[in-house]
């Protein structure tokens, strides 16, 4: 499923007009990217979990000339899959 059909779907599941939908789903999204971006955790219960996870710097290679490099520290999202949500996709 992509963001136009998840926009789609909510369209028909409250029937509201695409646009409405859109701008609800735009909302929701934008807001969990704020709250990452400002390092805080969502916790959707009977889905799962998204974090943001530090990592250090460390020494890698350039897989083309085989030059080490040194790779700057960085954070990214982790999702973290709920028990309900897991249980379910094991199930079908």
């Amino acid at each position: 499923m992509n963001k136009s059909e998840l926009i789609d779907a909510l369209s028909q599941e409250i029937n509201v007009p695409l646009r409405e939908a859109d701008s609800i789903t735009n909302t929701i999204l934008d807001s969990m990217t704020g709250a990452l971006a400002a390092g805080d955790s969502i916790e959707i219960r009977g889905f799962g979990s998204f974090v943001v996870k530090e990592y250090g710097s460390y020494h890698g290679r350039n897989p083309k000339t085989g030059q080490k490099i040194k790779v700057p520290p960085k954070k990214l999202p982790f999702f973290k899959v709920g028990k309900e949500l897991r249980e379910k996709v094991n199930r079908k």
